[in-house]
């Protein structure tokens, strides 16, 4: 058993959007094995609440109060700095002199980052051995971002892009090994930056607790009698997700009401933006905030993830794969998983892809039924967290002597 440190950039419970799930899978898989000190922030009120529950699974917790306004204004200190504006954005002097302080008690055998913005406080240690998991090419989103945006926000995007690579490929150059998502992401950092070559990188797949994200017997629907529920499950403050939804409602969802007037779009996930609340009307539900997601996939007719400016694997989608329910999901998505496509999962690209596959879903519903039990199947086989997560182990128990043979 060791003393872990896990620095995390978002409170790691409850597991209710898409970071904190790993991120909470990541602490559950550390604490079956070792003492772990968590250091983390609070961005969000209503996980104040959560605090004291956490408090009581770690040997050590400390909580920096995150206030998203300042912390934007606060980040621009980057442009003067030259440095990427996600360092600063989650900068917090308290937090890093409870790093400093764990450091020196010699409490602590090794460091554990979720986010890349997080390893300036592993970086506060550099006597201990520190494991990354940048779940994503971070640096990749932000430069996406950039060739969507017009002027000034592509520049500021782009710089983004470009200062947070440098930073990842730094990190990565210290680390005793970093993990990204899925192997593509990892291909994708070693292309763009060639100078980590000799760094050790791993993949280190999500997961889906599949025990949870079952179909039930008595689950009532939460859906009108005689609609037919198209659903996307999400944070809706997320702007790939507010993407999605804007595009599938706006190019897609009347193209599927030609033949379906009985059609409609559920947008299910917590702080639904202004431009997401917009979409609101007869044929779109935004629900905000919902008690137990489980019911509105589970009486889904067919799940879309449409995401056009995310990559890798995500966790929408396994825990509607886990739900039995059929997914049309966006191309780069469904390459991110070890799936069969079209059997387990349906990839598309196009509006037109769209239309015709959740079409065909509606017309054929024992391929759909089947395409549902198939996705659930793969995850049981492929996607459990225990299974995902002990890729971790052996780089925390050995030595570094050890890791060099």
């Amino acid at each position: 058993m060791a003393n872990v440190l896990l620095l995390v950039h978002r409170l790691p419970y409850p597991p209710n959007k898409g970071d904190k799930v790993r991120s909470f899978h990541l602490l559950k898989h550390l604490l079956a094995g070792h003492q772990v000190y968590l250091g983390t922030f609070v961005d969000d009120p209503e996980d104040e609440q959560h605090v004291d529950t956490l408090r009581a699974m770690c040997a050590g917790l400390h909580v920096a109060r995150l206030h998203p306004s300042r912390a934007k204004l606060a980040s621009l200190r980057g442009l003067l700095s030259g440095e990427a504006l996600s360092l600063p954005y989650y900068r917090d002097a308290g937090l890093a002199q409870w790093v400093r302080e764990l450091g020196a008690s010699g409490k602590i055998d090794s460091v554990v980052v979720f986010s890349s913005s997080m390893a300036q406080y592993a970086e506060l240690l550099p006597q201990l051995p520190m494991l990354v998991d940048f779940v994503d090419v971070d640096s990749a989103k932000w430069t996406d971002y950039g060739a969507a945006h017009a002027w000034p926000m592509s520049w500021l995007y782009r710089r983004e892009g470009e200062r947070l690579l440098a930073y990842e490929s730094a990190v990565a150059a210290k680390a005793r090994c970093s993990f990204f998502v899925t192997d593509k992401e990892v291909a994708l950092f070693r292309r763009l930056s060639p100078q980590s070559a000799q760094a050790p990188v791993k993949a280190l797949c999500n997961g889906v607790d599949a025990q949870f994200f079952e179909p039930a017997e008595g689950r009532e629907s939460p859906y009108a009698a005689g609609e037919t529920p198209v659903v996307f499950t999400g944070a809706m403050d997320y702007w790939p997700n507010v993407d999605a939804v804007q595009w599938f409602a706006t190019e897609v969802l009347p193209r599927l009401r030609e033949r379906r007037p009985q059609l409609r779009f559920h947008i299910v996930g917590r702080s639904p933006t202004p431009a997401v609340q917009a979409l609101a009307g007869e044929h779109v539900n935004v629900t905000g905030t919902v008690p137990d997601v489980r019911p509105w996939l589970q009486h889904a007719a067919v799940v879309v993830a449409p995401l056009r400016l995310a990559r890798g694997v995500q966790n929408k989608v396994l825990e509607a794969m886990a739900m039995a329910r059929p997914v049309v999901a966006a191309r780069s998505c469904v390459e991110a998983l070890d799936v069969v496509e079209g059997r387990e999962l349906i990839a598309a690209e196009t509006t037109e892809d769209y239309v015709r596959e959740v079409e065909r879903l509606l017309d054929a519903r024992a391929e759909a039924v089947a395409v549902g039990a198939a996705g659930r199947q793969r995850v049981l086989q492929s996607y459990a967290w225990t299974a995902q997560l002990s890729g971790l182990d052996s780089y925390l128990n050995r030595s570094p002597e050890e890791m060099a043979l």
